[in-house]
């Protein structure tokens, strides 16, 4: 027997008969005062017409946030990703929540459609290590839709999202003045790009160092991808243009690992011939050969304050735009 049970109205086709997005036909219906006037009067009038029925109680389930935590590593290839991972796991469970982990491969169109996906999910919050390119206007688009955003390791500058940093300018500064110490004046900063905030503020730690030393035209800057295989061109590609280069300081342990196989291949001793200093104080760094002096960023420390602020910003307070997390320099044989 055939059902002439007439069926339900949906938002859909308030949209269709409005002829309007389905979007604006939710923001009329949650009251919002971005729709202008003119959308408006068309939906509404559609809703008379087809009797359409606001199920608010439903709505107001599906706003819910849910107990889970979006994390949105820029690359999970990266070793010190993953030790940043678990730093923020611990923290993130002791909060009574759920971490969702997401790659997005240094990619910001990837990062956006994450993102978008995590949406539907409803998310408490996200935190974010931003992908290259990653715009203030998205940033602050995401923050004012609803939903917390915590941005760590990268800045993405004047976004409205607190920004959890180590102390990159202190960390390079240091390393770089304890190259100087000995007397080394041909030095090099390798790897890293400009479209990352990281870049750009470990470079003025680099520069500082040098300026309170008087030297200006000894030094070499060379860009790569944060990876073995960058540190590995732009040591190649150093090492053609500054043959008597003495020392250099990288954006990365990784970064340094790749240097130190092309120094290799070139006949060079990491350490002897030529000083090294990585950045990030990996887990292997003190068991290669020579053992790997670092700057030291502590993981657990990032992902605590991380959470800290996340707190804050759940209990509806007011947290620091900007936290800056201590660092240090480990020395060891690679640049004794």
């Amino acid at each position: 027997m055939k059902n002439n049970k007439p069926e339900k109205v949906t938002i859909f086709d308030v949209a269709r008969e409005a002829q309007v997005s389905k979007s604006t036909v939710s923001l009329v219906l949650t009251q919002s005062d971005k729709v202008s006037d003119k959308s408006k009067e068309k939906v509404l009038k559609a809703i008379d017409q087809l009797g359409y029925v606001y199920n608010r109680d439903a709505a107001a389930l599906r706003s819910k946030r849910s107990n889970l935590i979006a994390v949105v590593i820029n690359d999970l290839t990266n070793p010190y990703s993953a030790q940043l991972a678990v730093g923020l796991e611990k923290h993130i469970y002791a909060l009574g929540m759920v971490p969702m982990l997401v790659n997005t491969g240094e990619s910001y169109e990837r990062q956006k459609q994450v993102v978008n996906t995590l949406k539907e999910y409803n998310v408490a919050a996200f935190i974010m290590c931003p992908a290259p390119g990653t715009e203030q206007t998205w940033t602050d688009n995401l923050v004012s839709s609803g939903f917390p955003v915590i941005n760590i390791m990268r800045e993405v500058p004047y976004s409205s999202a607190p920004t959890i940093l180590p102390d990159n300018q202190k960390g390079t500064h240091l390393a770089t003045s304890h190259i100087l110490e000995q007397g080394i004046t041909h030095i090099a900063f390798l790897g890293g790009i400009a479209d990352i905030s990281d870049f750009h503020e470990r470079i003025a730690g680099f520069n500082s160092a040098l300026q309170l030393k008087g030297i200006h035209d000894q030094k070499r800057i060379i860009q790569a991808p944060t990876n073995r295989q960058g540190g590995r061109e732009a040591f190649n590609k150093l090492i053609e243009e500054s043959p008597n280069i003495q020392a250099i300081i990288c954006f990365s342990d990784v970064i340094a690992y790749g240097a130190i196989e092309a120094m290799r291949q070139h006949g060079l001793v990491p350490g002897k011939d030529i000083k090294v200093v990585g950045f990030d104080d990996l887990a292997d760094s003190c068991l290669m050969q020579p053992a790997l002096s670092s700057v030291r960023i502590d993981a657990n420390d990032i992902g605590k304050r991380a959470c800290q602020t996340l707190g804050e910003i759940l209990n509806k307070a007011q947290p620091a735009v900007r936290t800056l997390v201590d660092v240090s320099v480990q020395i060891r044989e690679s640049s004794l």
